[in-house]
């Protein structure tokens, strides 16, 4: 179980490196609930997520199932076209500063994949079809002893779940996690409480990358002293468009491909 949750691991990085080729909407659904669980508001946003200069950007396209007003969607594209600017006059010297961010940051991400496969004791359950596919079900709960060597890691131990393998492509179809202790984050004393809750589905897409489908939530937390936060939802993704990269940016979240 250990030596498949590393190929595991490193095709999960393969894969996350092909995501960025792709622009898709995300349709968002949160429910504001009440100490007793019960929902107070709700609130449905949807987004067409661009690729531009390389980095995904939300444009804020629908509310509550409803197209922007004339404001609204004048506001978007102005924020959209602030990116394009900044973009296309950015000195060398600032290019380079943040494509060495971003770098580092795909590296942590790469580390953190990793070290996930040392911080579980992974038990195989059985085998389901996920999308039509067989996938392997298994179990993972923190293995005790486990010493993390990133900060971000020492919260794996808060949380244990179940994972389905793809057979085919030894990608993560399917994942769900819960809080089992109350994580602490940051120095603003941010405490996501136990029973705090995610689970995401993926599909298989071009043949080539597993992109996410379908991601429910439910998040009890509270920020430093201030009241808490309990909330559940879900994001839906579709309309997936791989993005390719001799596309140029002409115009306001336009792209025309270079001949």
């Amino acid at each position: 179980m250990q030596q498949l949750f590393r190929v595991v691991a490193d095709k999960d990085i393969e894969n996350n490196n092909r995501q960025h080729d792709y622009t898709y909407i995300e349709r968002e659904t949160q429910n504001r609930l009440d100490g007793n669980g019960k929902t107070k508001s709700t609130e449905v946003k949807t987004f067409e997520i661009l690729e531009i200069y390389g980095e995904p950007v939300q444009r804020l396209i629908e509310k509550e199932e409803k197209p922007l007003d004339a404001k609204e969607a004048a506001k978007e594209e102005e924020k959209i076209q602030k990116i394009i600017d900044k973009r296309k006059n950015e000195s060398e010297d600032d290019r380079r500063k943040r494509e060495e961010k971003q770098e580092k940051e795909r590296e942590d991400g790469r580390k953190f994949v990793r070290e996930v496969a040392d911080a579980y004791n992974f038990h195989l359950v059985g085998t389901e079809l996920v999308g039509g596919r067989e996938a392997w079900v298994i179990d993972g709960e923190p293995r005790p002893g486990f010493e993390p060597h990133m900060k971000e890691s020492k919260f794996l131990s808060k949380f244990h779940g179940r994972v389905w393998i793809d057979k085919g492509d030894l990608q993560l179809a399917k994942l769900d996690l819960e809080a089992i202790d109350t994580v602490s984050v940051g120095w603003v004393l941010a405490r996501i409480h136990k029973g705090t809750r995610m689970m995401l589905e993926q599909t298989r897409v071009n043949d080539e990358v597993w992109l996410p489908r379908h991601v429910t939530f439910k998040i009890d937390a509270r920020v430093a002293l201030l009241k808490g936060y309990k909330i559940d939802g879900e994001q839906e993704y579709r309309d997936y468009k791989k993005f390719r990269t001799s596309a140029k940016i002409v115009d306001i979240g336009k792209v025309q491909e270079q001949k």
